[in-house]
């Protein structure tokens, strides 16, 4: 979970000042003189017991699961568990499951506002989601039906939690999983009250509380209503969260551990009824509940996700990395010794010319074939695993420094635009504008389809000229100073540090439409 800071690049913060959402993938932890001593004192004392007790209780779980579905078959848990099993299993899980977070310090767990019955909200969706310690929201909410991962159920205890709780499972190795969830989730929540409630965590990832990701549209497929529950940890020190950067999992379960007491607030927001609109616009949906729990909670409302493995931010009209790949494929080349100015990329402009992985070491004069393996994997690649070399000469000039990036523009635009068949004019595509954007910002190719189409309604074209797209990457004083911050290696603090520009705000936030939009 905890990355390693980019050395000597980082990402810009364009819009300093207090008016600039935080960065959500980043949390630190800054400990006084005094508080080290007392985390070192109770941490030696204090933690091995709760961790060692919260354990012995985890495993104490694994039959009270087991006899819940001992027996049943496949077709038998496809529809809720009733009678004694549902009684014994489900009153026993749930009491030991609260032991367990009172070993491990959370001695209080004070909820506001009333759940609403299955009938009035099929699904529950909580928010912000920022620790492994959230699964705790599951006790004031009479342990409702979750989404997890198919893989997680070969996890000791783990899994048979997941049989137990009839989880709803998605594999990411499957792409007709997410489709079968999909129907899933839609029958158990039109069951008109045969289903317990399904809760979902629509962020999908842990951020460090300090604003909302953008919220993925699953929990609101079903297009019924949804009552949103907020998760707040009131601590002096904020221990539990769980970020991109930050603090690691055996970290956080110390410190929490170490503290004396942890309090968690569970609160109930009104049932919200989705517009007929929203009901048939699940992203429309999500964007609006995302608008109504941020307010609540009193923090911002982003555009931020994470895409793939990746966390996104969203700068003025651009969504782009936070750490793109082309700094990790800087390092590649740098602990190989690799110089890019050295490598002949002569690409031809407009044209694309596929290679291999030998072609590649070749071209790059690589020869450890796990640092070749490794860079080549940076690039996308067709269906016969080659790459179009285009790519690679973009991204050797970027990582060279020696161009202006005026000239950097140009080239891009040179490699990517195409001839028209009346006129000398060229222009570039959707396909060549993401793919630029994708491999200097690490911006998610779709994002980049969508702005580029934007950028086109002010002409007759569907393509972009060289003074159009330099017009959006270099005279926009916001983008200007986002291609030169990531294009350009520069001596800054370290990304963790107080004040660096990771550990800022990352650009200015887009509005989720009004309800009824």
């Amino acid at each position: 979970m905890s990355q390693g800071s980019p050395g000597d690049w980082a990402p810009l913060d364009p819009t300093p000042g207090p008016s600039a959402p935080p960065n959500p993938f980043v949390h630190e932890l800054h400990l006084s003189r005094l508080q080290r001593v007392k985390f070192c004192l109770l941490g030696a004392l204090l933690a091995p017991i709760r961790v060692l007790l919260a354990f012995i209780v985890l495993f104490l779980l694994w039959p009270f699961a087991w006899l819940q579905v001992a027996g049943l078959t496949e077709e038998q848990l496809q529809e809720p568990i009733t009678g004694w099993r549902k009684t014994v299993c489900h009153n026993g899980v749930l009491g030991l499951s609260r032991l367990l977070f009172f070993l491990l310090g959370f001695l209080r767990i004070r909820v506001r506002g009333q759940r609403a019955s299955c009938l009035q909200a099929p699904v529950l969706v909580a928010a912000p989601h920022s620790t492994f310690f959230d699964p705790i929201v599951l006790l004031p909410c009479d342990l409702p039906k979750v989404v997890s991962r198919a893989e997680n159920l070969s996890v000791p205890v783990i899994g048979a939690l997941l049989r137990f709780n009839q989880a709803i499972l998605v594999s990411r190795h499957d792409p007709a999983s997410r489709r079968r969830v999909v129907e899933e989730v839609r029958r158990r929540a039109t069951s008109g009250g045969k289903w317990p409630q399904v809760l979902f965590f629509p962020e999908g990832t842990c951020s460090n509380k300090k604003a909302l990701l953008k919220f993925k549209p699953g929990a609101f497929i079903a297009g019924v209503p949804v009552q949103p529950v907020l998760i707040r940890y009131p601590n002096s020190l904020d221990t539990t969260s769980w970020a991109w950067r930050g603090p690691g999992v055996l970290k956080v379960l110390w410190l929490t551990a170490s503290q004396p007491c942890s309090i968690v607030d569970v609160e109930f927001l009104p049932v919200y009824h989705p517009s007929l609109e929203e009901s048939r616009d699940p992203t429309l949906y999500a964007n609006n509940v995302q608008r109504v729990m941020a307010q609540a909670l009193g923090i911002p409302a982003t555009e931020c996700e994470f895409v793939g493995s990746l966390p996104v931010i969203v700068v003025g009209r651009l969504k782009v990395a936070l750490e793109p790949q082309l700094w990790e494929l800087r390092r590649v080349l740098r602990k190989a010794g690799l110089s890019p100015g050295c490598v002949d990329a002569g690409a031809e402009p407009g044209r694309s010319r596929m290679i291999s992985q030998e072609e590649f070491a070749r071209q790059l004069q690589l020869s450890d074939p796990q640092t070749v393996a490794g860079a080549f994997s940076y690039f996308q690649q067709d269906a016969n695993g080659l790459v179009d070399f285009r790519d690679v000469a973009l991204a050797l000039a970027a990582l060279d420094g020696n161009r202006s990036l005026e000239e950097l523009t140009c080239l891009a635009f040179e490699l990517f635009a195409e001839e028209q068949t009346e006129g000398p004019t060229r222009l570039l595509y959707r396909d060549g504008f993401s793919t630029i954007l994708h491999l200097l910002l690490g911006s998610p190719r779709p994002a980049a389809v969508t702005l580029h189409a934007e950028l086109c309604q002010a002409g007759s074209c569907q393509g972009l000229s060289l003074c159009q797209f330099q017009d959006f990457s270099l005279r926009d004083p916001l983008h200007e100073k986002l291609f030169s911050t990531y294009l350009r290696p520069s001596q800054i603090p370290n990304a963790s540090s107080p004040g660096s520009p990771t550990a800022r705000a990352n650009g200015t936030v887009q509005a989720p439409k009004q309800k009824g939009d």
